[in-house]
């Protein structure tokens, strides 16, 4: 029973969560350009979506430096054990995305910018935590699950349905991975110390929090410039206004950020939920907006 709740912590639900709900955006904005939704694709492409970003993070654990306990109090008897579940579970995700990926194939629907999408998404899979690589220990760890989860999940969503890349797309799902990687770097801030402390290579270590503060401000401000620039590429302002209803919030995650690197005392619980409702809010008004139109 512990090695089951030490896995469901490492898989990380939210991110799973997160995934699925960018990949129904991908799959509104399909619908909203007139394409019929086929149920069962539609179905395999969020369990195939959901089992890359729970490999994701067990494969991180399997392969994380024996000398980087997760948990100090875990015998090594224990933490074996826990590893060793993580990589069956692992495994048995990635078959079970080959078998998923075979379906859709058997379909007609895999076609070259679908494949090349779901094979970028096995690549960034490794790219994060499989070593010589692993990413995730070089401090781009965030960088590749923003991509992820932002980018790659949404596409796939759409080209399963569409087949082919349509300019909307680019312009709903490069702000929210500006936003996602603005709020996974503010989210560095709360085990800053203890990452310093034992060599952990975040983002935010990588770039140093002096230039980390400007960098997350200037990520949400990008953001939001470019669903302002759509209005000027020809994309109707009423399909994104939507967006713009996170300001607030995008505006409070700076405000506290900033006082933080001023030296204010950080309310770690209220940052982390501001930082993750920017992004699933924005994500959620799209995906309804381009659903309802």
């Amino acid at each position: 029973m512990y090695t089951f709740r030490a896995v469901l912590r490492l898989s990380r639900p939210l991110h799973p969560f997160m995934a699925a709900l960018t990949y129904l955006l991908g799959v509104a904005i399909a619908r909203y350009l007139g394409h019929p939704i086929v149920p069962a694709i539609f179905w395999l492409g969020l369990i195939g979506i959901a089992l890359a970003a729970l490999t994701m993070n067990l494969l991180a654990e399997v392969f994380r430096s024996s000398n980087e306990n997760a948990d100090s109090a875990e015998s090594p008897a224990r933490r074996r054990a826990i590893r060793e579940a993580a990589l069956q579970l692992s495994i048995a995700a990635l078959a079970a995305q080959g078998f998923l990926a075979f379906v859709i194939y058997r379909d007609g629907r895999l076609t070259l910018p679908t494949a090349l999408c779901l094979g970028l998404s096995l690549f960034v899979i490794l790219m994060y935590a499989v070593p010589p690589l692993r990413l995730l220990d070089k401090g781009f760890g965030e960088l590749l699950l923003a991509i992820q989860i932002a980018y790659l999940a949404p596409s796939i969503g759409f080209l399963l349905q569409v087949g082919a890349y349509h300019p909307l797309l680019n312009v709903a799902i490069i702000p929210l991975t500006l936003l996602l990687l603005a709020g996974l770097l503010a989210l560095d801030f709360a085990s800053y110390a203890l990452d310093i402390k034992y060599g952990h290579c975040t983002l935010l270590v990588r770039v140093s929090w002096e230039r980390a503060v400007p960098l997350h401000h200037g990520l949400i401000v990008a953001a939001y410039v470019l669903l302002l620039a759509a209005r000027f590429l020809g994309f109707s302002f009423g399909l994104l206004w939507p967006a713009f209803l996170t300001v607030p919030f995008a505006l409070l995650q700076i405000y506290w950020l900033r006082n933080i690197a001023l030296g204010a005392k950080p309310v770690w619980n209220l940052l982390t939920a501001n930082g993750l409702a920017v992004f699933c809010l924005m994500t959620y008004f799209l995906t309804l907006t381009f659903w309802l139109k």
